[in-house]
C-alpha cells in the first residue's frame, strides 16, 4: 500500500477499510506516517480500529512516537489524552513518567483517569511506588464498577506499598471510599477472589461498621 492510498484508507468510512491500513502501517513502519497514526488515534470510534492505530505506533522507534505523544496528553479532548495515554503504556518508555501528571490522574474524564492509572503502574520508576499510590488513593470510591475495578487493579500491581495507603483510606468518612479500600486489599491478598464478591463483602463489612482492618 503506497503512502497517499495509506492515507487515504485510514480515513475510509469502513471500519474493516481502517483496520487493514493500520495494521499494513504498522507492518512496514515509516516515520512519515506517524502524526496521522496520532492524529486518528485522537478521532477513531472503533476500538477495535484504535487498538490496532496504537500497535502500528508501537513499531515506530519510540524516539520519535514518545514526544508526539507527549504532546497529545495536554489535549482538550478526552479521547487524545486517554488513547495516547494507552500508546505510551504500550510503548513503556519510562522517559514518559515525568508527563503522568496528578492532573492525569485525577482526570475528570473516568477513561482517561483508567488509562493514566494503567500507564503509571507501568512507568513508575523504582523507589516512587508509594508516592503514587498515595495519589491513586485519593480516587477510592470514584465512578462505577468498572472504573472502580480498574483501580484496584492498578494498585493491586503496585504491591505490598498500598497497604499503608489503604489502611487510611478504610477510616474514611465516605462508605463508598472505605468500601473500596477494604476490596482492593482483598485483591491484594486474594487476586483469585474476584472483584464483585470482594466489594460486596468489603459493603457489608462497612455497612456493620467495620473497617477491614484485624481489630
Amino acid at each position: 500500500m503506497d503512502t497517499v492510498r495509506a492515507f487515504q484508507a485510514l480515513e475510509d468510512s469502513s471500519s474493516s477499510v481502517r483496520l487493514r491500513a493500520a495494521m499494513a502501517v504498522g507492518t512496514t513502519p515509516d516515520p512519515r506516517f506517524i502524526d496521522k497514526l496520532i492524529e486518528r488515534c485522537a478521532i477513531e470510534p472503533a476500538f477495535h480500529v484504535r487498538d490496532m492505530l496504537t500497535w502500528a505506533l508501537t513499531r515506530h522507534a519510540a524516539s520519535m512516537t514518545v514526544p508526539e505523544l507527549l504532546k497529545e496528553l495536554r489535549s482538550e479532548h478526552a479521547q487524545a489524552r486517554s488513547q495516547a495515554l494507552h500508546t505510551l503504556s504500550k510503548i513503556g518508555d519510562r522517559r514518559a513518567w515525568p508527563a503522568i501528571t496528578r492532573a492525569l490522574l485525577c482526570d475528570a474524564d473516568d477513561e482517561v483517569a483508567r488509562s493514566a492509572w494503567r500507564t503509571a503502574v507501568v512507568l513508575v520508576p523504582e523507589g516512587e511506588e508509594p508516592a503514587l499510590a498515595a495519589v491513586l488513593s485519593t480516587q477510592l470510591g470514584r465512578g462505577e464498577r468498572e472504573t472502580q475495578l480498574s483501580l484496584s487493579r492498578a494498585m493491586v500491581a503496585l504491591g505490598e506499598v498500598i497497604v499503608p495507603t489503604l489502611s487510611v483510606a478504610m477510616t474514611d468518612l465516605d462508605p463508598r471510599v472505605r468500601a473500596h479500600a477494604i476490596a482492593t486489599e482483598r485483591l491484594l491478598h486474594d487476586p483469585d477472589a474476584g472483584f464483585e464478591f470482594a466489594i460486596e463483602e468489603a459493603k457489608r463489612v462497612v455497612a456493620l461498621g467495620g473497617t477491614g482492618k484485624e481489630e
